[in-house]
């Protein structure tokens, strides 16, 4: 994807110094030029901007996208019902729309939106399409609140005059190969910089590579997967060290009935499993009220920032089986210490 702007060192785009216009240095020409490149399968230039739509008595603000046929090939996104719009009406700066799913949701609910018309800062257009979903981005994004329309359309009708009309807001590039990425992306950098007359370091655009997005937000999973591996780690033995200094309390508090049980007729093994189970509950109740907590914290957080809440069933049951492993490893020496008290000796005891 290529952006307006350059690239400052904490990941944000920001204008180019000196340049003119900073955010309005990519032009439909630079799409054409990129479409020349070797490797490169398929150039889609886009518009953005947002505005209100309008339909049955419901609006919506939401993300207009000025885009040619080719974005959905660019995006790899897919059509859900109705059709995408062809050149032709692109060409023609047609009034059509091809709906998110959240905003044909939110603008036509329970209704086939196809054939439908919808008003954009004023003007009617003809519903022809709806996406299929996507859900959320990896950043918490709604993919599916965006409404799609031909470049031109959005450049004459929707973004008004305040930008230039061969200027664009983005440039998607599809290569035929993952492995052409790298070498493509520096071939689409010299050629802007040829285009732009810009040397390195004075870049008024950004190329970037969704592939090494993609695996830098990887590599980031990753390291938090280790560092709260850790932390629950360390919680655990915490957790463990506390259950085993309860039970040896316990055992200490409860050495006339350990002693009076022994001889009454009670084995080790009875005194082991007691001691054993006791253990185990006390730890299963804390993993159990630990998961309600985190259950309720992850849908408090969910509910703050529209986020979806995602429970696996398997891992909250893998959460109380460690809470019980732990019970058993941390609660074993408090209860063979109490199986090895002598009864005679435990009576004695105040």
């Amino acid at each position: 994807i290529v952006v307006p702007g350059a690239q400052r060192g904490g990941g944000g785009v920001r204008g180019a110094a000196g340049a003119a216009g900073n955010w309005d240095s990519l032009m439909l020409d630079d799409a054409a030029a990129i479409a020349e490149i070797e490797r490169v399968t398929v150039v889609a230039p886009s518009q953005r901007a947002r505005a209100q739509l309008v339909a049955n008595g419901l609006n919506w603000n939401t993300q207009v996208e000025g885009v040619t046929p080719a974005y959905l090939e660019a995006r790899d996104w897919r059509i859900e019902q109705g059709r995408m719009f062809d050149e032709t009406e692109e060409r023609q700066a047609r009034r059509v729309v091809v709906l998110g799913a959240t905003v044909a949701r939110e603008l036509f609910p329970n209704v086939n939106p196809i054939g439908e018309s919808v008003r954009v800062n004023g003007g009617v257009f003809e519903v022809i399409g709806v996406l299929a979903s996507k859900g959320q981005s990896g950043f918490g994004m709604d993919q599916d609140d965006v409404t799609l329309a031909p470049l031109t359309t959005v450049k004459r009708r929707i973004s008004g005059r305040s930008r230039r009309a061969d200027t664009v807001s983005q440039i998607s590039v599809k290569t035929a190969s993952e492995d052409d990425l790298g070498v493509v992306q520096e071939q689409v950098e010299t050629l802007l910089r040829q285009r732009h007359r810009t040397r390195p370091g004075e870049d008024d655009f950004t190329v970037q590579n969704l592939s090494s997005i993609t695996q830098t937000a990887a590599q980031t999973t990753q390291v938090f997967t280790y560092l709260l591996g850790g932390i629950s780690a360390v919680s655990l033995l915490v957790g463990g060290i506390g259950i085993m200094n309860i039970m040896l309390v316990s055992v200490t508090e409860r050495t006339r009935e350990i002693g009076l049980r022994k001889a009454l007729g009670a084995r080790q093994s009875d005194i082991l499993h007691q001691f054993g189970l006791e253990a185990v509950a006390l730890s299963v109740a804390g993993g159990v009220v630990g998961l309600a907590l985190g259950v309720l914290g992850a849908w408090l957080m969910t509910s703050l920032f529209s986020l979806p809440l995602v429970i696996a069933p398997q891992n909250a049951l893998l959460a109380i089986a460690f809470s019980g492993l732990v019970g058993v490893l941390f609660g074993a020496y408090p209860a063979w210490r109490a199986a090895r008290l002598d009864p005679i000796e435990a009576l004695r005891r105040e």
